[in-house]
């Protein structure tokens, strides 16, 4: 796994905000999918693309978290379902093969990397999810 330092465009994101514990991560990401994909096909937000999760730094064992995928096209939130964003900007980024398993280990291998690089990260991260599995992971610098 190699990290290095990107250039990220913005990208709109469909997506259900939430405030999850660890321990609950998975099912919380399960449920958010689910409303989502019943949610999507009502809303005017352009093709669909890869899966997402934005989270900013983690504070008192949970994580504040955008659930979500991809779209091309602005849209009027309906429900849970709001629009968002992946930033712009200079970036850290990993790319992690293989199970979603090995996600907390590639995370602390990018930070531990950008503190090695002497690089600041400003707290706003994000996955993006392979058509299979692996997902590239972003570190927004400060």
């Amino acid at each position: 796994m190699g990290c290095l330092v990107v250039t990220t465009e913005p990208q709109l994101t469909a997506v259900i905000k939430a405030t999850v514990p660890f321990a609950a991560m998975p099912e919380a990401q399960r449920a958010a999918r689910a409303s989502l994909a019943a949610t999507l096909p009502s809303l005017d937000a352009g093709d669909v693309g890869r899966g997402i999760t934005r989270f900013r730094t983690p504070a008192n064992g949970a994580l504040d978290m955008e659930m979500g995928c991809i779209v091309t096209r602005r849209f009027a939130g309906r429900g849970e379902v709001v629009l968002s964003d992946l930033p712009a900007g200079r970036a850290a980024h990993l790319a992690l093969e293989g199970s979603f398993d090995g996600l907390p280990e590639a995370w602390r291998t990018l930070f531990d990397w950008c503190r090695r690089e002497g690089l600041t990260p400003s707290g706003i991260n994000w996955e993006i999810y392979g058509a299979e599995q692996g997902a590239d992971l972003y570190a927004l610098l400060a």
